[in-house]
């Protein structure tokens, strides 16, 4: 099946939670070892969704090389080439963080490096394995993360108005912090109903502001919830209502082909600014300021960022048809209609359903 996808231009990922089930046929090795996360009190247990478990403790050499064969026996061996790092955080039922002990000391004192050490388990297994370029999508990250071909996601955000503006910070801080390899799940990852006209707005807003983020991403859990689907090789839950573009009626799936369309279009360039991240730290994604750092006004914008060269201003609340951009000094050609504009001013924007504003800086 994995050879049969990449004929077809599909690369698989597979998902990999640091859980271990009590149930697990590894867990009494692993503990008997040494492997997996200790508590100072109670029950040793972390998490106790769908089933108890514990994680394995990335802190310690030993756990990564030992989980690491068993994700290279089966999967990587198989042909997998690219994993999906879940629960990076990690995620406890409890968040006790004194009663948690990892192998490098408690959860208080270490437990911000877990993500940078389960990315590492990875980067370091493949790259022995000799894969050159290793990239993994990682719900979390610390700094430095991005040595380990961490590619972050926001992880499992509301659907909400609130939610889609917080990713806009979240995305510019990430870059900011070094981290240039971003991503949110398009239309939030909890809720949101297809059927639902307002949802429909969000989720299209959303999905223009994708477009023009390191890596543009669709993913989520929507509603009602569908009936659960099997007994076996999965979650025991229900599953989400369908998610993918043509779920949203004929008018939405237009403006998601366009935008896919568009994105396409700005691979060369998304190359580009990936390689200036990669030599100079540059991120792809940035605020104003970061390219006009003696402009005032620059530093207080914060609805609106620059995403390789151009100026993006993403619709953050419903029923706009319109917003006010700032665009910085020199001259600025809107991308979709080729309008040329001077800079050093705030103008009002047309925003209409299938578009948010965008413009290209004009090279003299």
């Amino acid at each position: 099946m994995i050879a049969e996808l990449r004929a077809m231009g599909i690369e698989l990922m597979v998902s990999i939670w640091p859980n271990v089930d009590y149930r697990s046929e590894n867990f009494a090795e692993m503990r008997d070892l040494g492997h997996l996360i200790r508590t100072e009190r109670g029950m040793r247990v972390s998490m106790d969704f769908q089933g108890n478990t514990l994680h394995f403790d990335a802190t310690k050499a030993a756990a990564r090389e030992y989980v690491w064969a068993k994700v290279k026996k089966n999967y990587y061996d198989k042909g997998i080439r690219v994993f999906w790092l879940d629960e990076a955080e990690p995620e406890y039922t409890a968040y006790d963080f004194d009663n948690y002990r990892y192998h490098l000391g408690s959860d208080l004192a270490v437990g911000n490096i877990y993500p940078f050490m389960y990315a590492r388990t990875f980067h370091d297994g493949m790259s022995t394995a000799g894969q050159e370029k290793v990239i993994n999508l990682i719900r979390c990250a610390w700094a430095g993360s991005q040595r380990y071909g961490a590619l972050v996601w926001s992880g499992d955000i509301h659907s909400s108005w609130k939610s889609l503006r917080n990713q806009v910070v979240a995305g510019l801080n990430m870059g900011i912090a070094g981290i240039p390899w971003w991503t949110t799940d398009i239309g939030g990852f909890h809720g949101g109903d297809p059927n639902d006209p307002a949802f429909r707005e969000l989720f299209t807003r959303w999905f223009e502001y994708g477009t023009f983020c390191p890596v543009m991403r669709l993913h989520g859990d929507r509603e009602p919830r569908q009936p659960q689907v099997g007994t076996s090789g999965g979650a025991s839950c229900r599953s989400g209502a369908p998610n993918e573009i043509w779920s949203y009626g004929e008018e939405i799936y237009g403006i998601c082909v366009k935008h896919i369309e568009l994105r396409e279009s700005l691979r060369p360039r998304i190359s580009e600014a990936m390689r200036a991240a990669h030599e100079a730290g540059t991120p792809p994604m940035r605020p104003l300021f970061f390219d006009y750092p003696e402009d005032p006004e620059a530093w207080a914008v914060e609805d609106e960022y620059l995403f390789c060269d151009l100026l993006v201003a993403p619709v953050l609340a419903p029923s706009l048809r319109s917003r006010m951009v700032y665009l910085p000094e020199g001259r600025w050609k809107n991308l979709y209609d080729g309008s040329l504009l001077e800079g050093g001013q705030t103008v009002e924007c047309a925003a209409p359903m299938d578009r948010i504003p965008v413009f290209e800086r004009v090279r003299s």
